[in-house]
């Protein structure tokens, strides 16, 4: 299957929260989105593995998904080594997206960052004749997307761009209120983390309305590109 889009995160729930909005309206236009889970944040707090693969299941309905998977990398162990890449470097391959999108390289999570530099190196490699990977016994031919996007988390940076996600916010965080485990819920009597406190919920509602305000929308999302980007002169006006 080919996608025209392939997102990487740490954890479930990364992707809701830092670019569920570009998700559905990528989604909603017709194209195919896969998105890779690479761990299955079995140290957070809250939950369970097994109440955080059906929290996804649900969650992924509403983004409008093509394909989900999670690698079952060891949580809070997320940073290059050989065997990851590969890894990540057959996916690639066996889905040939045009663009990839990954956490940004600077974070309050160490497999946030991790996972950055891994996937950043791991597009390079999969370019190169003589990194050689299979799926099914079969070999892989190189490829190499034709660009990495990086999605907000914690900390801030200059984006790049920003995507209007005004029409589709509600669903948005319905995806990210998907993971009833994770985030604010008053009927939980699970330990309070930094992102179950309703502070938390306000806040991902407060950083939507900046990116929007930004650029003249009611909500938005940041991103950042380390090559520069063509402007069409039709998008100019």
């Amino acid at each position: 299957m080919k996608l025209d889009v392939l997102i990487f995160a740490a954890h479930p729930d990364d992707a809701e929260l830092s670019m569920g909005g570009t998700i559905i309206k990528l989604s909603r236009i017709g194209k195919k989105v896969g998105l890779i889970d690479l761990s299955e944040a079995e140290l957070s707090t809250r939950g369970t593995i097994e109440s955080r693969y059906k929290e996804a299941e649900n969650a992924s309905k509403i983004l409008g998904l093509t394909m989900r998977k999670n690698l079952k990398l060891p949580d809070g162990k997320l940073k290059y080594s050989d065997e990851f890449m590969l890894l990540i470097v057959r996916q690639i391959r066996k889905y040939k997206p045009q663009i990839v999108f990954a956490p940004y390289k600077n974070d309050r999570h160490p497999d946030h960052v991790g996972t950055s530099s891994l996937v950043k190196e791991s597009i390079f490699y999969s370019g190169l004749e003589k990194i050689e990977t299979s799926e099914n016994e079969v070999k892989q031919s190189p490829f190499r997307p034709a660009k990495i996007y990086y999605f907000m988390q914690t900390y801030k940076f200059n984006p790049s761009f920003i995507v209007d996600i005004s029409e589709v916010f509600e669903s948005k965080m319905d995806s990210v209120n998907a993971y009833s485990s994770q985030f604010f819920n008053p009927k939980s009597d699970e330990p309070e983390t930094f992102i179950s406190t309703k502070k938390f919920s306000n806040y991902l509602e407060a950083r939507a309305c900046y990116y929007g305000f930004q650029i003249g929308k009611e909500y938005g999302e940041p991103f950042y590109c380390e090559e520069d980007i063509e402007m069409k002169v039709e998008g100019l006006l």
